[in-house]
């Protein structure tokens, strides 16, 4: 008989590609996965991984499988559901994937929330990219994602998922501290040609945003720094190497040299929580969407906000039911 958690991480190998994405994913190591895997080619007796370069690929039969895997994971999931809805507590564990800044700025207060009020729920978080949370959602590897987007690039809704916005999130402009914008209270795009930015790098819908913006207003951004990391674009400006748009969630206190000023109109990234539709009936997926809204407004406003900003949040809408 085939035993489900192997399957899983052979799922996993390949939605994430590799066993080092897969370990992260399922919160083991790669030695663990490469183990399952190891296991399950003996059960089986075929070969499920073959070595490319550095990596590894799955062999044909390993394909068949994966989606087999998928299929019964789902299933799973259906029992696992309606089990929770029927006990009517938060149980069992929890996947969750969240984008850097919000996995520092937000998340950090839900899951120490949720772990007071439900110990019985076992809630694991894996830092992921904006852009790929969502998919590995839709495929079944994660059971929420915390997303964002942008007015440029709405968040995408795969068939089969339901979403509910957690809150606007809030951008300003940051320069050095001797900028001349630095001593004025709001800053148009109009006011921005001329200057050296500071910025993620391509494919980032921070970088889109500010190309689209500037071309837009007529300018072209001169781009001298990129950087994944929001601190680390602070600290990029706060050397006195450029400016940069940054947004105020898990950025924190700015460093001596950098100073926030609002931007008019100021971009506003909107923040999410999506899951499958069959397990919207649960429990835990319910009262995590409900921690992530209550504890939003605590961190909306904690980032570097400028002086006198008359900016009001919107509100968020309604929690799944």
């Amino acid at each position: 008989m085939l035993d489900l958690s192997r399957l899983r991480a052979l799922y996993a190998v390949s939605v994430h590609g590799s066993i080092a994405g897969a370990a992260a994913a399922l919160g083991y190591t790669p030695s663990g996965v490469s183990q399952q895997i190891a296991k399950l080619e003996r059960e089986t007796r075929t070969t499920l991984l073959e070595r490319r370069g550095r990596g590894v690929a799955l062999t044909d039969e390993a394909r068949g499988l994966a989606d087999t895997a998928r299929e019964l994971l789902a299933i799973v999931e259906r029992a696992e559901t309606t089990l929770e809805e029927r006990r009517g507590q938060p149980e069992g564990r929890l996947t969750v994937a969240a984008f850097a800044s919000a996995a520092r700025g937000l998340l950090p207060a839900v899951l120490a929330d949720l772990a007071r009020r439900h110990p019985a729920l076992d809630v694991r978080l894996t830092e992921v990219d904006p852009h790929l949370s969502v998919d590995l959602v839709a495929r079944g590897v994660t059971d929420l994602a915390v997303a964002h987007d942008w007015d440029i690039a709405p968040l995408p809704a795969p068939e089969g998922m339901e979403q509910a916005l957690i809150g606007d999130d809030r951008c300003d402009l940051v320069v050095p501290a001797g900028h001349p914008f630095a001593a004025r209270r709001a800053v148009r795009r109009s006011d921005l040609g001329g200057q050296r930015w500071v910025c993620q790098p391509p494919g980032r819908v921070c970088h889109d945003w500010l190309v689209r913006t500037l071309r837009t207003a007529g300018f072209e951004p001169d781009i001298a720094h990129m950087a994944e990391e929001n601190h680390t674009l602070v600290a990029l400006v706060a050397a006195g190497l450029g400016v940069a748009v940054v947004p105020r969630l898990g950025t924190g206190a700015l460093p001596p040299g950098a100073v926030a000023v609002r931007l008019e109109p100021g971009p506003v990234r909107r923040l999410y929580a999506l899951w499958r539709t069959g397990a919207a009936r649960r429990p835990a997926i319910t009262e995590t969407v409900r921690a992530l809204r209550e504890h939003w407004p605590a961190v909306a406003d904690t980032g570097p906000r400028p002086e006198q900003d008359p900016s009001v949040p919107h509100p968020a809408g309604p929690a799944p039911q």
